[in-house]
């Protein structure tokens, strides 16, 4: 790989070298390097379809799997496919992500769709980030789509991140819990310029004591704008949460829409939105240690989505 290639494995996914463990790098459509361990085997897809299956043996503990995507090519536009199959009793981490480095003015664009299939008592813990620049005039666009199966007693910890130099996105999530299932997400995103972000998640929670606890971070910023849709239907006695925290400056716009629908009595649904500017007392407080107003607004940002 290239040195360009290889900052953007460091933006998305911390690579500095060939990560331990099993590893797919995608790379422009092609593979910047693959290997499967004995208990995690990542093969293509016999579905016809672009992308990799990736089959996680039963039992498996403390091992890891990085699946980047780097692009370097203007007009470039792919959808991948890419199913996980944890087995019961499994503890992994999953580092995704995507990085486009676009330097013409066509639109480079990534569309993820992200499969887990947890077994019984399976732990997932998958952290994406999503990451664009270049230096002509083309559009970064990334569309994740992801969709959750929980068996019984399972858990998936989702980490989402997107600080940077996308111009549109529309972020899907699905989810199905069975009984005592967890879905835990921790989304992030900082909009800027004309961008564009959406949010869209919905949660059944299947099973009784199955449970979600959805929490979004963002700050939009200049003339951007961001949507945020959450739904959690409460199917059987289960406890469900979500939260949308925005920070909006400049002339951007926000939209929150939190939606609960409890079709069970012992269902407990909770939902939380608030949006609204720094507050000045916070910025008064910091540019007195000597900060410039943009450097107070700059660190409380970093605090905020930190």
């Amino acid at each position: 790989m290239d040195e360009l290639e290889k900052m953007l494995l460091m933006q998305v996914a911390d690579l500095h070298k060939v990560p331990d463990g099993a590893y797919n790098i995608r790379s422009n459509g092609g593979s910047g390097g693959r290997r499967s361990t004995e208990n995690i085997v990542i093969s293509n897809r016999t579905d016809g379809k672009s992308g990799i299956d990736i089959t996680v043996k039963a039992g498996t503990k403390n091992e890891s799997v990085h699946i980047p995507v780097v692009i370097t090519k203007g007009d470039y536009k792919e959808t991948v496919y890419n199913d996980f199959y944890i087995g019961a009793g499994a503890d992994v981490l999953i580092i995704a992500g995507c990085g486009i480095h676009n330097c013409g003015v066509e639109q480079a664009e990534h569309s993820g769709v992200h499969t887990f299939h947890l077994g019984k008592d399976a732990k997932v813990r998958y952290v994406e980030k999503h990451y664009g620049e270049g230096d002509g005039n083309g559009e970064n666009v990334m569309n994740p789509s992801t969709v959750v199966y929980l068996e019984e007693g399972a858990r998936l910890e989702m980490e989402t991140t997107q600080i940077k130099g996308i111009d549109s996105t529309v972020r899907t999530t699905r989810a199905k819990l069975k009984k005592g299932a967890n879905l835990v997400v921790r989304e992030k995103i900082y909009t800027h310029g004309k961008q564009f972000a959406k949010t869209d998640f919905c949660v059944d929670l299947d099973g009784e004591g199955a449970g979600a606890d959805v929490v979004s971070r963002s700050v939009a910023a200049e003339q951007s704008s961001q949507e945020f849709v959450s739904r959690i239907n409460g199917n059987a006695k289960c406890s469900g949460h979500t939260e949308c925290d925005a920070i909006i400056m400049d002339g951007a716009r926000v939209t929150a829409v939190p939606e609960l629908t409890a079709n069970c009595v012992d269902a407990e649904l909770i939902h939380e939105a608030a949006i609204g500017k720094i507050a000045g007392e916070q910025l008064i407080k910091l540019m007195t240690l000597g900060l410039t107003e943009q450097q107070a607004e700059e660190q409380i940002i970093k605090g905020f989505l930190s």
